[in-house]
């Protein structure tokens, strides 16, 4: 089933800002918490035992069946935190298709976008639309 989160963005401190959203409403998170080290190396920059402890991926049930995820950005690969890159729709279709229609007509006009492709967790990809809103498209593997 088709359902929509909403994705932010934290500069190094998203365990500390979850571990908080998590007291505030009183929900547990979902599934594991995924580290930076977790991920495939291969192709990769090799990571500092820091940057390996970020997470990567988070997610807490909040209010009316809404989630919320989050993601470190790594300063050692140039990613940077600033308002317009922190917080970004998520949308989880049920098949590629679906999502490669919604991306084609999001993408629009658009400076910024990464087209949806097969990654290992699934099929993603994300833009920021003409209007400046930044959307992710997942479609998990079953």
């Amino acid at each position: 089933m088709a359902k929509v989160s909403i994705y932010l963005n934290f500069q190094g401190n998203t365990e500390e800002a979850f571990n908080f959203y998590k007291s505030v409403f009183k929900t547990e998170f979902i599934g594991s918490i995924f580290r930076m080290g977790d991920l495939p190396q291969e192709g990769m920059p090799p990571l500092s035992d820091e940057d390996k402890n970020k997470i990567m991926n988070i997610g807490l049930p909040i209010l009316g069946g809404t989630v919320i995820m989050a993601t470190d950005m790594l300063e050692s690969m140039g990613q940077k935190l600033f308002i317009g890159n922190n917080t970004t729709i998520n949308l989880e279709p049920d098949t590629k298709e679906e999502a490669d229609r919604i991306y084609g007509l999001l993408s629009q006009d658009s400076k910024e976008c990464v087209a949806p492709h097969d990654e290992f967790w699934g099929y993603w990809g994300c833009c920021l639309d003409k209007f400046g809103i930044r959307w992710m498209f997942n479609v998990a593997n079953n």
